[in-house]
């Protein structure tokens, strides 16, 4: 039996990283689309996209994570997606103001490989998906 592609979304305001992951992503087996931040995510979720995994940055110029979580769970967007933040900042209140948002992951970049955000992504959505 063929493994379920999964679609993801990946918004992140680094263009460096966002084609990385792109990338990695693409040659994993997932349908990769790309945003730059988080109006152009939220635009692209309103006109259709569903995708099944939303890779989400927080700092990033205008909407923030945080700003598309909070958008997303008001407006109901994408609410068959797993959420999962990519990002550098790994304080307690940091961590804190968006798991209040039920994400289903949270990765470090600084401290974690793009083979294991690969393999922590995929793990993520499979049980997000298995709920």
């Amino acid at each position: 039996m063929e493994e379920k592609k999964y679609k993801i979304l990946i918004v992140d305001d680094d263009k460096f990283l966002l084609n990385m992951y792109s990338v990695k992503f693409g040659k994993n087996g997932f349908d990769v689309v790309t945003a730059e931040n988080g109006e152009d995510a939220i635009a692209r979720i309103k006109e259709g996209l569903s995708p099944d995994v939303v890779l989400l940055d927080i700092i990033m110029p205008g909407l923030d994570g945080v700003g598309v979580l909070e958008r997303v769970r008001k407006e109901k967007l994408a609410p068959n997606a797993a959420f999962i933040m990519l990002t550098n900042q790994g304080g307690e209140e940091d961590i804190y103001n968006v798991k209040r948002f039920n994400i289903d992951g949270y990765i470090i970049k600084a401290t974690t490989m793009p083979s294991e955000v690969i393999d922590e992504v995929l793990r993520l959505t499979k049980a997000h998906h298995k709920s």
